[in-house]
């Protein structure tokens, strides 16, 4: 699964003491929940979207706790395929981490934030984005590299075609 995370410049939220508020914009800041007013969208407000609730109420109320699809489904009365795509986005966020089968012997998987800890989980988020920016940086350096052997490649050739035009025109041909 492709890691996704989107940057954006912003000052730290350390002054808003609502959790909810908090929470809504970091959401918002790393790509997970859309942007754009409250209330806009099929959803209405974005605290009643299902996006929102799943990491709510049920990944950071019990954060070492495995979630079932099904428990998941039930608690916000939503569908499977609705719940796995959230799920997805959580997880290309690297937030997320597969558990093994309870012990019911089923082996179905569970999610829970990484680590059971919301800050331990973010540690591997950072650590992926700065191996994806570590990546843009080599591939910049050789795109530089490129145009720079590209524009040295050039200049002989222009010099090169300049003299012959020159000699030609001293030569009395065509110009």
């Amino acid at each position: 699964m492709p890691f996704e995370l989107a940057l954006r410049y912003s000052t730290p939220l350390t002054p808003i003491s609502d959790l909810d508020e908090v929470l809504r914009e970091f959401l918002r800041l790393v790509g997970y929940l859309p942007d754009g007013e409250e209330g806009r969208g099929s959803e209405g407000p974005i605290a009643q979207s299902l996006a929102y609730r799943l990491v709510r109420d049920c990944f950071l109320k019990d954060p070492a706790r495995p979630w079932y699809i099904e428990e998941v489904t039930a608690v916000l009365k939503t569908s499977k395929p609705t719940v796995y795509r959230h799920i997805n986005k959580l997880k290309a966020l690297d937030l997320l981490e597969e558990v093994g089968g309870a012990a019911d012997g089923k082996g179905r998987k569970g999610y829970r934030l990484r680590y059971g800890n919301l800050a331990r989980a973010w540690d591997f988020t950072e650590a992926n984005a700065q191996n994806a920016l570590k990546r843009y940086r080599e591939t910049v350096n050789h795109l530089q590299s490129l145009l720079e052997q590209r524009t040295a490649e050039a200049v002989p050739r222009l010099l090169t075609t300049s003299a012959g035009v020159r000699g030609a025109r001293e030569r009395g041909g065509p110009r």
